[in-house]
């Protein structure tokens, strides 16, 4: 049996991120090792649990989807991150690609 994907899910909104896991949790192959808040709460459990994959929103508190992505690829380089948003300002979607 493949080693299964390991996935930290990051949103500030409870519902959003209780829904991602729960659906997550239905596919196999995939594993939920973390979820978080905020964007520094975000960086933390991914250094803690040393995802494969972060599942990230763009706009949380503390710390954005951006500077976390930037945080997380720059001590994790092998961690992928997948970015979330409902807005379509191209600035911000911009430097979530960069990062």
């Amino acid at each position: 049996m493949p080693t299964p994907l390991r996935v930290l899910v990051a949103d500030d909104h409870p519902v959003v991120r209780a829904g991602l896991i729960a659906l997550l949790g239905t596919l196999e192959g995939i594993e939920v090792v973390g979820e978080a808040g905020d964007g520094d709460a975000a960086v933390r459990e991914a250094m803690l649990s040393r995802p494969d994959a972060v599942i990230l929103d763009l706009r949380m508190p503390v710390l954005d989807g951006v500077g976390a992505a930037r945080r997380i690829t720059a001590d994790l380089p092998g961690t992928a991150v997948l970015v979330l948003t409902m807005f379509d300002d191209d600035q911000s979607v911009t430097a979530a690609i960069r990062n």
